[in-house]
């Protein structure tokens, strides 16, 4: 079973969602982690890819949408189902992914909007009565 993490942050949108998940994606690739980035269609896959070249002057996360040629990123973007062999998955999509269980760990991230905190809940006791290993970070 995954262990996954559900970051609660103190911002609210989907804004403030994606750039968590860039630093966050930045972090794991620095501790050299492999991540996965599912999303929930092709125009947030591109918005995203888009965003972790330019989240943070200076900074440098190699990654390629899935579906594009056959790369080898330490980050992957995608809004299919994913290969369960890299370390990492962060959830940005509006559901809960079929293969999150493939993966060592899996990060919710939830912005403080009602929306997001009432699915969070939702998808917190799918987790737990899947038998993941459950962690809330409020930041």
């Amino acid at each position: 079973m995954a262990r996954v993490d559900f970051y609660v942050l103190r911002e609210s949108g989907q804004a403030a969602r994606a750039a968590f998940a860039c630093k966050l994606a930045e972090k794991a690739y620095r501790l050299e982690n492999s991540v996965h980035i599912h999303v929930d269609d092709p125009s947030a896959m591109r918005s995203l890819d888009e965003l972790l070249w330019t989240f943070r002057d200076g900074s440098f996360v190699p990654h390629h949408c899935l579906g594009d040629a056959d790369l080898d990123s330490p980050v992957t973007i995608g809004c299919a189902v994913a290969d369960g062999s890299r370390q990492l998955l962060i959830n940005l999509s509006s559901e809960l992914p079929g293969f999150a269980a493939e993966f060592e760990r899996v990060a919710e991230v939830v912005s403080a909007d009602d929306d997001s905190r009432q699915t969070s809940r939702e998808r917190y006791s799918r987790y737990r009565e899947q038998g993941h290993s459950l962690e809330t970070h409020r930041l």
